[in-house]
């Protein structure tokens, strides 16, 4: 049976039937899911049963796997393999983590800001492939924003400022806007910013779209307040109703994204006392020599 793609938002997000993500794809399988990527930049692939490699080697279709956050941290005990980021509010032996807990105060108000992944990474993140293992019985939904559509919505004087504009993303930068600044100098120097154009072509697609999220912290010949109202202004347009798909989520769900042209958030949950076990694989934006993209059969990514 061939695989059918059901749109939720049209041209923004599809849900993928009739696939089993466990066991290797035919060719012309991954192709038809890599082209209903380059419209839907939200793919969600319901009802699947994935061992951490098996999720790991269907991310690599995609490109190399990314090192996570919690590898690039100071050293800790980690709960799963560091090539999944732990998007969880589970300590490392599986107990749900105290209000007071570090991590906590890293990860969960940090994801409840809208955000690409990777933004602030040399090379910055493709596509997350986040996958759901449990479920707290109300609230955790995850919000997507088309980057795409709100950079279309945009008045043409609007375009015409933003080209060329070249923005500095960190994770320091959204942290400090939740109150976290406590970072060893080692992580200072991890997550030293990196210079992003506000606007960029998907090269599959061909659309513009935005680039943004609340990394970051500085654009070129701006000041910081200026920076900050004109990234509070485009983001509060870009998460409009009409941009943004809300995922309910179900076990077994994953839900893959194209980091170059979306922004999501996390939402509240009563994260001291339901576990919520999700785990994502990310991989880097690159293209080889010949501008084709790698995968992860035949790159290593830029640790």
């Amino acid at each position: 049976m061939s695989i059918s793609i059901f749109p939720i938002v049209s041209n923004f997000a599809a849900e993928v039937g009739d696939i089993d993500l466990h066991q290797p794809l035919p060719l012309d399988d991954l192709q038809t899911v890599r082209d209903a990527f380059a419209t839907s930049a939200v793919l969600i692939f319901p009802a699947q049963n994935l061992s951490p490699e098996q999720h790991l080697a269907f991310a690599a279709n995609f490109g190399p796997i990314e090192r996570t956050v919690a590898a690039m941290l100071e050293r800790q005990k980690l709960r799963v393999r560091e090539e999944l980021a732990d998007i969880a509010n589970l300590d490392a032996d599986g107990n749900v983590w105290k209000k007071n807990s570090r991590m906590r105060q890293i990860q969960m108000m940090g994801n409840r800001l809208w955000h690409t992944d990777s933004s602030f990474k040399a090379p910055s993140g493709y596509a997350s492939l986040l996958y759901a293992r449990s479920i707290p019985p109300i609230g955790g939904n995850t919000e997507f924003a088309d980057l795409r559509a709100a950079y279309d919505a945009l008045p043409v004087l609007t375009k015409a400022r933003l080209k060329g504009m070249v923005a500095e993303h960190s994770l320091l930068y959204s942290r400090k806007r939740i109150g976290f600044t406590t970072f060893t100098d080692e992580e200072m120097t991890a997550f030293a910013p990196v210079r992003r154009p506000l606007v960029r072509t998907i090269p599959e697609s061909g659309r513009e779209s935005l680039y943004i999220a609340s990394h970051i912290g500085r654009i070129g010949g701006m000041t910081d307040e200026e920076t900050e109202t004109l990234i509070e202004e485009l983001i509060t347009h870009a998460t409009q109703r009409q941009f943004v798909y809300a995922h309910r989520w179900r076990v077994g769900d994953l839900v893959m994204w194209d980091n170059r042209c979306t922004m999501h958030r996390g939402r509240e949950f009563d994260d001291t006392r339901w576990p919520r076990d999700m785990q994502r694989a990310t991989t880097s934006d690159r293209l080889n020599a010949f501008g084709v993209r790698e995968t992860g059969q035949d790159a290593t990514a830029d640790y």
